[in-house]
């Protein structure tokens, strides 16, 4: 790898861990550079996963007063994403790369909306116990996505989190954090096992992951949540739009 291809994935790496750690966007950044330097897509794709892992340790570092107090609801809904990271990652290495290419435009469109529009205050930190099942089968599905690709998986967690009971827009941020981070150490796992992860390419990328990720909790606790959530909302619309293209012409 020549040193070029290496700054350009440490900047991929610093923008990918800001914001993956603000919107689950990391993917966006990171993916692409991986393929700019060469990469074949499945080879980028673990090597993805494998560098996102220290997007996980920055975010969770950065949001550590977010999550005091969510220990009990995480222990209960982290199982559901270290199965669907398993899961997504299993996929990934049995089916052809295409198996979400169709859906995921509309997701990422209907989850972008869905972050735009404002909290149900007063909602029940507390869901009942047939809504709490829901949620972590919801989680399960976004982390089984997660797992086998990831691009803006985020978002639709986000969107999840949010109106679901999240006290504020820095306490969902955490809580996505901590449960895509599960869910990606998961696959990661299982690709460092099986798969063709280029290290070469972690090392820069990964180092980059964790600068930028550090700051990226620390953005959202100082930024006023509507002009964020709405900013997280167009970005994701936006990607929308250019998979359904991509995907659908």
């Amino acid at each position: 790898m020549s040193w070029q291809h290496a700054l350009l994935l440490l900047a991929a790496g610093v923008a990918g861990g800001l914001t993956g750690s603000i919107a689950g966007l990391a993917s966006v950044a990171t993916y692409p550079a991986l393929l700019m330097a060469g990469l074949p897509p499945v080879a980028a794709n673990v090597t993805n996963t494998v560098a996102l892992t220290f997007n996980t340790i920055g975010s969770v570092w950065g949001s550590l007063p977010e999550l005091d107090g969510m220990g009990p609801w995480l222990r209960r809904v982290l199982p559901a994403a270290a199965l669907g990271g398993a899961a997504g990652a299993a996929l990934l290495l049995a089916l052809p790369a295409e198996g979400f290419e169709v859906v995921v435009p509309v997701l990422l469109g209907l989850s972008s909306v869905t972050i735009a529009i404002p909290q149900r205050r007063g909602a029940d930190t507390e869901p009942g116990r047939g809504r709490a099942v829901l949620i972590s089968v919801a989680i399960f599905v976004i982390c089984v996505y997660g797992g086998y690709f990831g691009a803006a998986a985020g978002v639709v967690l986000l969107a999840l989190l949010l109106h679901s009971g999240s006290e504020s827009m820095a306490h969902a941020n955490a809580a996505k954090n901590v449960i895509l981070g599960v869910a990606n150490g998961v696959a990661a796992v299982g690709f460092i096992a099986l798969a063709p992860v280029n290290w070469i390419a972690v090392v820069p990328l990964g180092f980059g992951c964790l600068v930028g990720s550090r700051l990226g909790p620390v953005v959202v606790r100082h930024t006023p949540a509507t002009p964020l959530r709405l900013t997280i909302a167009v970005a994701g619309l936006a990607l929308a739009v250019k998979l359904g293209w991509d995907t659908y012409r």
